[in-house]
């Protein structure tokens, strides 16, 4: 029997008790029944598939474009065909007996907001595409159909050529068949969520890809604003994009009333950032959002108002709501993070957490404990390593860090050969603004590490999304707290983006090659319980290295109108507004 990453059955049970509750009687009238509002603090960081990695972008385009298959309902391990009619499976002949080969029918019929009807070019068009751009997530789809990591070499040559292209995705009738470089277990979980559908004809009239071998190289590795599908969309999906006020923070979406399936019940979808949790309450209780995103410490202000219902105890093997990543070399010429750029006591060098002994210093000097009371209100759980509890490779008696003063200050003292204990150092903790977990997750930090040292200063600094992901990507960040959320339900997904020296161009950090070569040892072995034992090795690694720290894991919850109906809990999927509606 195959045993999956993730067990499903607790997932199930749960899913038809929250596919039910919203049947009750609602207390109040519903307040603008065809427009849906939800409010949260990050904003969106661009429309294009192939480049957004941040969760408030991917919603928005989860709902504008779609995938060629889609996940059943709440279940991480089932599939329903979406723009394909089938889902590939090696007994209806749509997986080839070795693995490699996945023959999508593509369904006819689709129309893109434009009006124009989608191809199986297009479809074909936008795997090819995805894999050009070089955007943060074009290796979940890289990796398993070419083998590769990266758009381009160190050198900025491009690492495929167009023939390497069309030889992995190819039009073969009304079929799209991608052949992968080796088996991948996980590869339709990833098409469940990034095989988004893109028009080729729309994206060469708007000066993107053409999709020819000529144009290719030009488009390789596109900055973020450069793209046609940066700020304007035109998809398939339930919903179109209507405005996206960039000054005002706020996205709405219209219905598409052409769409293949029966129109969404809601007209309007409108996503508003707004930064102060307190201002997010006032608009939930007034009925001017219908659901909103707060942190657990937060939640004492929504509990038992009327009208408004939390679900809560979730189970979320997908998500780490806090991870503290190092970067390993920092651009220091204009960083306003690490003070003088020196190790003199006022700042930190370039390479301040190239030393192992400061990234296994700052691990542990966390309280985790008080994090997960002060922050989680105890509904948190420590993490052992980079697996969540239920995952191949989660150990609960897995060796891993506590708060330690004692081992906290040996490491230090060792950090630099013993230059960060006598001098000390001050620079700045980034985290999200709006996000008050990660707030009070650094401020814990703060108070551990400078507890230890009178010459450790650490500074807290927040920035929102769009602007930290930019400091990110230029390298100005030297520490920084956010989480993670999985791409797909596999270890290897974890593994591959806490570890693998591939995954690390944020934080230029290269992994050593036995230990690379031990990930994708787990990747390929086929036998779950040797694959099993491989990924307890990679956890041990993982403490042992200390690239990041990984601090907890836990529960998720919602909180909403009551009137909302329709809406589902699936860890790996972002909501479908074409799944809601108000009554």
């Amino acid at each position: 029997m195959h045993r999956w990453p993730w067990q499903p059955l607790r997932l199930f049970v749960l899913g038809l008790i929250l596919a039910f509750s919203g049947l009750s009687d609602v207390a109040a009238a519903v307040k603008n029944p065809q427009t849906y509002v939800h409010a949260g603090p990050a904003d969106v960081d661009t429309l294009d598939h192939a480049i957004a990695y941040d969760g408030v972008s991917g919603l928005v385009i989860a709902n504008i474009y779609e995938t060629l298959i889609d996940f059943e309902g709440i279940h991480l391990d089932r599939f329903l065909p979406l723009l394909a009619t089938a889902v590939p499976t090696v007994r209806n002949g749509l997986i080839s007996p070795d693995g490699r080969t996945y023959t999508f029918p593509i369904r006819q019929g689709v129309r893109f907001h434009d009006g124009t009807p989608m191809t199986t070019e297009d479809v074909a068009y936008s795997l090819r595409r995805f894999l050009l751009i070089g955007g943060p997530p074009v290796p979940l789809l890289l990796e398993p159909i070419l083998g590769l990591y990266h758009v381009a070499d160190q050198q900025g040559r491009l690492a495929f050529t167009f023939a390497e292209l069309q030889r992995a995705v190819r039009v073969q009738g009304q079929n799209v068949v991608v052949t992968l470089k080796e088996p991948f277990g996980a590869f339709l979980s990833i098409v469940a969520g990034w095989s988004f559908v893109v028009s080729r004809r729309w994206a060469r009239a708007n000066g993107d890809w053409d999709g020819t071998a000529a144009t290719m190289a030009r488009y390789a590795d596109a900055q973020k604003e450069s793209t046609a599908f940066f700020a304007r969309a035109n998809g398939t999906g339930p919903f179109k994009l209507e405005r996206w006020d960039r000054s005002d923070q706020q996205i709405a979406l219209a219905r598409h009333d052409a769409y293949w399936r029966p129109p969404a019940r809601l007209a309007r979808v409108v996503l508003q950032t707004v930064p102060e949790a307190a201002t997010r309450v006032l608009m939930l209780k007034a009925g001017d959002a219908d659901a909103i995103s707060l942190s657990r410490r937060e939640l004492p202000l929504v509990e038992d108002a009327p009208g408004i219902r939390v679900v809560d105890d979730l189970p979320d093997p997908a998500f780490m709501p806090a991870v503290l990543w190092f970067v390993m070399d920092v651009e220091t010429a204009g960083s306003p993070y690490v003070g003088s750029g020196r190790l003199d006591g006022n700042g930190i060098p370039a390479n301040f957490f190239a030393d192992v002994h400061v990234r296994r210093g700052f691990g542990f000097a966390f309280d985790f404990q008080t994090f997960i009371a002060d922050a989680f209100r105890g509904k948190a759980i420590a993490a052992r390593g980079m697996f969540t509890p239920g995952m191949m490779g989660y150990r609960p008696r897995q060796e891993y860090f506590t708060f330690d003063r004692e081992k906290a200050t040996a490491e230090f003292k060792a950090a630099w050969g013993g230059a960060v204990w006598e001098r000390g150092f001050r620079l700045t903790v980034v985290h999200g603004a709006g996000n008050t977990a990660r707030e009070v997750g650094a401020r814990i930090l703060k108070d551990g590490i400078e507890s230890l040292n009178p010459r450790f200063k650490v500074d807290i600094h927040s920035l929102i999304s769009s602007t930290f992901l930019g400091a990110l990507a230029r390298h100005r960040i030297p520490v920084f707290l956010s989480g993670f959320v999985a791409d797909y339900p596999d270890p290897h997904n974890f593994a591959f983006n806490f570890l693998h020296s591939q995954s690390m161009r944020i934080q230029r950090y290269q992994t050593p090659a036995d230990v690379d070569r031990l990930i994708i040892d787990a990747l390929r072995e086929l036998d779950p319980r040797k694959r099993e034992s491989l990924y307890v090795e990679v956890n041990r690694k993982y403490f042992e290295l200390a690239p990041s720290i990984a601090m907890v894991t836990g529960v998720s919850f919602r909180v909403q109108r009551d009137w909302v109906r329709g809406w589902y809990w699936n860890p790996i999927r972002f909501d479908r507004f074409y799944d809601i509606w108000k009554g």
